[in-house]
């Protein structure tokens, strides 16, 4: 589930953080860039691990900023297919069931992948596994085990400005609805779905 990425960058020092003894300074820049942030391909970067490499710092003219070339070791999230997790239903809808840990809520379990003779009932707008004589309910705040499939990397950049039209307060500013990573899961298979109903 967590892993350690190396990565090269360029690191600005301010001149407020002259006073800091040096990978000090290195250090609170690195995770000022990089945690909790989710970097493409490489996945949500949780804090630095070490630093394994730095430059000499050269003074940037005009701005006073020193630049510093770093190799350093993060902690990443990013699973693995086929690797089992345990996540929170946040909420479910007909399409499927939205998952969160205690750090990431990106995790989707679509309809197809629930166990077979799973159906929505919207009156309580859960799911249900109906499995012979047993009815077993996946309640919201539930912990459960799912497995990863796929995961899916949204580029964020702003795309171009398109025709100026000024909101109104039943238009909302069009923003950028798709996370930059998402997991989708599984829950179709043995071991899997409310920890509960394992115990």
């Amino acid at each position: 589930m967590f892993i350690l990425t190396k990565i090269a960058d360029l690191v600005q020092i301010a001149p407020d953080d002259f006073r800091k003894q040096s990978y000090a300074a290195v250090e609170d820049n690195i995770n000022a860039k990089y945690a909790n942030k989710v970097v493409q391909k490489i996945g949500l970067c949780i804090c630095l691990w070490d630093v394994l490499w730095a430059s000499e710092g050269l003074i940037g003219q005009g701005d006073g900023m020193v630049n510093v070339n770093v190799e350093f070791r993060l902690v990443v999230f990013r699973p693995f297919q086929g690797e089992a997790i345990a996540a929170r239903i946040a909420d479910q809808t007909p399409e499927g069931i939205n998952l969160a840990t205690d750090f990431f809520d990106d995790i989707f379990v679509p309809w197809t992948e629930l166990p077979e003779g799973s159906e929505f009932e919207p009156a309580e707008n859960l799911w249900v596994w109906k499995d012979e004589d047993q009815v077993m309910y996946f309640d919201n705040n539930e912990m459960v085990r799912f497995k990863v499939i796929a995961e899916e990397w949204h580029d964020q950049t702003p795309s171009k400005p398109v025709e100026v039209v000024e909101a109104t307060e039943d238009a909302p500013k069009p923003t950028n609805s798709k996370p930059p990573y998402r997991i989708t899961g599984s829950m179709n298979g043995p071991g899997l779905g409310c920890c509960l109903w394992w115990e």
